[in-house]
């Protein structure tokens, strides 16, 4: 697949102090044992998306990612270590390495998203659509939706985040016809009459999240990034625009820019309706998730491990772990393998890794143990 992979991977990020450093920064953090950068690298091997540049913020920082991909992945995945200016965003951070995209299609996936579903699925029905963006789509975790943060797939705003989107969908679930982020979710709902004249019916929905995995024909990305230079966030500024862009003549279909047709309202919802039914049916074709047992749309939770699943109570406990009498696991927390907790112990938003054993009528609070 002619696919090129940025991974939004972060650096120091102040919000992890101290647990990150300049040996180890945002990306080489250990979670269960590993670091967590592994996670998506492997996720895309497995998709075989293998020709990858990873992002990161500081010069440290990517020097030290660099060194670990090497050693780690040097036989296996053709991999980049690209290094951005700190606090710029997710969209400047592309911008900053625009010129080493040359895919027809660029997959942009943030350095700590852990998902079951396979990036290849993603791609392939981007492909199959032909879509200029294809955005994955999850529910919120049970604490709440994730916060803004860098570069590393997460963006920062100066004002207090809103964590939440409001999302419209065609009846198929499969095109994204309306998308609100950020502070745009505080405004009045407003949508486009040529969407609704030629989509037919909307399904508003607030309980779905951008999970930061996105795919771009790289002619419309590179379109935008170049004309919108204030642009900083892919999640609030590049894929609302593309969205509202879809009818418009602004941003067509394969990503180069037409002039606007003059015409009456009635010709142009006319024309509008012609290309959302040609994009719609499309979208009504078996889908290429078929092949990954991921049923017919690309809306699924991107909040699992892979072989792993959350429990009722949001913590995730390897079937091998042992917990002793009145032991309690709170949410946000990770039993790994052959791990073994002693009677009375208290676990709460901790990672116990693989092996690791903790005696009696002890407390573990906001740790990692490897």
């Amino acid at each position: 697949m002619d696919f090129q992979v940025v991974i939004l991977a972060g650096g120091l990020s102040k919000k992890l102090v101290p647990l990150v450093s300049k040996d180890i920064p945002k990306p080489l953090l250990p979670l269960a044992n590993r670091p967590v950068l592994s996670y998506v690298l492997e996720q895309l091997e497995q998709s075989n998306l293998t020709d990858l540049i990873v992002v990161v913020e500081g010069k440290d920082a990517a020097n030290c990612v660099r060194a670990w991909v090497s050693n780690a992945y040097a036989q296996r995945l053709n991999v980049e270590v690209a290094a951005v200016p700190e606090d710029v965003g997710t969209a400047g951070a592309l911008r900053s390495i625009a010129h080493h995209l040359r895919a027809n299609d660029i997959f942009v996936v943030s350095g700590d998203l852990v998902s079951d579903v396979p990036p290849g699925a993603v791609a392939a029905t981007h492909r199959l659509h032909d879509a200029v963006v294809t955005a994955m789509l999850c529910s919120p975790p049970v604490s709440g939706h994730l916060e803004a943060g860098s570069s590393g797939g997460k963006d920062k705003t100066k004002k207090k985040s809103v964590h939440y989107n409001i999302i419209g969908l065609d009846p198929t679930k499969q095109f994204l016809l309306y998308i609100a982020a950020g502070a745009e979710v505080e405004k009045d709902t407003r949508i486009q009459k040529n969407i609704l004249r030629a989509a037919g019916q909307m399904e508003i929905r607030a309980d779905l999240m951008d999970a930061h995995m996105y795919a771009f024909k790289r002619s419309a990305l590179q379109d935008v990034l170049d004309r919108k230079d204030k642009f900083v966030s892919l999640r609030q500024d590049v894929l609302p625009y593309l969205v509202r862009s879809q009818l418009n003549s602004e941003v067509s279909l394969n990503g180069a820019t037409q002039p606007e047709e003059n015409g009456n309202e009635k010709d142009n919802s006319q024309k509008n309706q012609a290309l959302l039914s040609r994009i719609l049916a499309n979208a009504s074709k078996p889908s290429f998730h078929e092949l990954y047992k991921l049923g017919t749309n690309v809306i699924g939770e991107a909040n699992h491990l892979s072989g792993y699943s959350f429990s009722a109570h949001n913590n995730i406990i390897d079937p091998s772990a042992e917990l002793g009498s009145k032991t309690t696991v709170g949410p946000h927390c990770m039993l790994g393998e052959s791990s073994q907790m002693g009677d009375k112990c208290s676990v709460k938003r901790s990672v116990i890794g693989r092996h690791c054993r903790i005696d009696r009528e002890l407390g573990c609070d906001e740790s990692c143990y490897h």
